[in-house]
């Protein structure tokens, strides 16, 4: 009788040595990789630290900390690969898990909320008023608002809906920037092809936050020519006559800049958003755009910079807007800013 085969010994798992990358690196090179120093990272850390937190307490789990560090720099460049070559540790496998589980936490309405507000009270609007008219002398504006197309992967379900005007699949985001670029409202969640007027008629900002009256008198919004003329949304003329149209267009401008300028620095501080973001379903890419909206919000909080990239340069957001079609362009508004710009720019 043959004897039995000897037992094959388990050979003992490997673990990759982790880096500690809060102690290892200073606050330069934890900005220039992550995009927060080691405080904001820890700041954030506790913002979700109880859901982030392994309940089972086994060998080599993932401390919270570097949950967060490794969706940082993957909204830093746009690579997931670098997360598990950058000396953290993880497999690709557990990369894409901790950072599904991360995205889960911080886009929660609860913690979003706390970073992205809408000004509606005297006191905010009165706030952001001030800032805005030193911009270029135009009264009344609490707000800067456009749309921006994020490039995704082409979703399995509804595909078409997804491609926009020129031919590429995307998200369409609505973002609203104070003047001292901080986004106070956000919505993403539609595809590439749903025109801006109607990303807006369907927003709360339309149907509750103006459209019940919670801001004061008097507090607009500045829009392009993508967007229906409002009594609380100004767009420019489109042929304006010389005198008050045309002062109101300068200066217009030169204050609405602020939104192009703001998407241009939230793009170039998570690369995410710059190339196409290559996840499923679209929803996950939606809660990688309003994280990254926070975290932008907690970076201006902290008086956190953009580190510089050798192919940094000012972002000029290519526009898909078209005019809204007639129906959607109310004559009340169109009114309205005539008289607006007769009063305020004669």
């Amino acid at each position: 009788m043959a004897a039995p085969a000897p037992l094959r010994q388990r050979r003992p798992r490997r673990f990759r040595e982790r880096k500690d990358v809060l102690h290892d690196l200073d606050d330069g090179e934890l900005i220039k990789r992550y995009r927060l120093d080691r405080a904001g990272i820890i700041f954030v850390t506790d913002l979700v630290r109880g859901p982030l937190t392994n309940p089972t307490g086994r060998n080599q789990a993932l401390t919270p900390e570097m949950k967060i560090i490794v969706l940082l720099r993957y909204l830093a460049t746009g690579k997931m690969q670098l997360c598990s070559m950058d000396d953290l540790g993880p497999s690709q496998q557990t990369v894409s898990r901790v950072i599904t589980e991360t995205l889960m936490a911080l886009s929660s309405n609860a913690i979003l909320t706390q970073f992205i507000t809408f000004p509606i009270t005297p006191h905010e609007t009165q706030r952001k008023i001030v800032d805005f008219q030193q911009i270029a002398g135009f009264p009344g504006v609490i707000g800067a608002i456009d749309g921006t197309h994020v490039r995704i992967s082409a979703p399995s379900e509804f595909e078409e809906e997804y491609v926009n005007r020129k031919g590429y699949h995307s998200i369409n985001v609505q973002v609203i920037f104070d003047a001292k670029y901080k986004i106070t409202d956000i919505v993403a969640k539609w595809p590439g092809s749903v025109h801006d007027a109607r990303i807006l008629n369907e927003s709360s900002l339309n149907r509750v936050v103006f459209g019940r009256g919670m801001v004061p008198d008097g507090c607009h919004l500045l829009g392009d020519s993508g967007y229906p003329s409002k009594k609380w949304l100004l767009t420019p003329y489109l042929r304006p006559q010389p005198g008050p149209q045309s002062n109101y267009n300068r200066a217009h401008k030169i204050t609405r800049s602020v939104v192009e300028r703001g998407i241009g620095q939230l793009k170039r501080r998570f690369h995410v958003l710059h190339g196409e973001i290559r996840v499923q379903p679209p929803s996950k890419v939606c809660q990688i755009i309003k994280v990254c909206a926070m975290l932008h919000n907690i970076c201006k909080d902290r008086n956190i910079y953009i580190p510089a990239a050798e192919d940094d340069e000012e972002e000029v957001d290519d526009p898909l807007h078209l005019q809204p079609p007639a129906a959607q362009r109310p004559r009340e508004g169109l009114l309205y800013r005539d008289e607006f710009a007769d009063l305020h720019f004669r």
